[in-house]
């Protein structure tokens, strides 16, 4: 089959393994996001896409889409755990997965990873062109948008535990490094 012409693929193929990466934490992991920006083809289907490599025994932030999108998530390497928690705080899924197994994360759960010694890698397909996603801990954290006094309340604690919740892997990105 004859190669097609570089002006006839673009906005249409991106090799994931070469895309310039949106994050990556070292010794945590890497993130290809696939949007408007890197794949116009995106746009006009409507889904978007991750490819996420996870390394041994980190952690990938519980997060959740806060555009109202659903993930469907294909593990495509190595193996790990993965929890999802519902919207009321209830816990939907907790389970190990390995290569070929796929799940799905409702609209605004929250998902969390954590790799095996392995690492993990997984592919998402997701239901906006260019997805939002909101982590419960890192650098992002929603949790840095409440005051103290609000977090106190909602989890009926004193300050100091709060000051220590708070203050618990601020610095860090969406992936966390296996603590050695």
């Amino acid at each position: 089959m004859p190669e097609p012409k570089k002006e006839d693929r673009d906005g249409m193929a991106l090799n994931c393994l070469e895309a310039p990466l949106d994050v990556d934490i070292k010794g945590g992991g890497r993130v290809v996001v696939l949007n408007t920006k890197n794949l116009p083809l995106v746009g006009e289907v409507g889904l978007g896409a991750d490819l996420v490599r996870l390394n041994g025994k980190a952690m990938c932030s519980p997060g959740f889409s806060c555009d109202s999108a659903l993930q469907v998530t294909y593990i495509v390497r190595g193996s790990g755990r993965v929890q999802v928690v519902g919207v009321d705080g209830k816990r939907v899924l907790e389970t190990t997965v390995k290569a070929g197994n796929l799940f799905i994360v409702p609209r605004f759960f929250v998902v969390s990873k954590i790799a095996d010694d392995d690492g993990l890698e997984w592919f998402s397909i997701i239901t906006t062109p260019n997805p939002v996603f909101t982590h419960l801990a890192g650098k992002t954290s929603v949790w840095k948008a409440l005051s103290p006094q609000v977090l106190q309340a909602a989890f009926n604690v004193p300050a100091d535990v709060e000051h220590q919740f708070r203050s618990t892997r601020t610095s860090d990105e969406i992936f966390f490094p296996p603590s050695n």
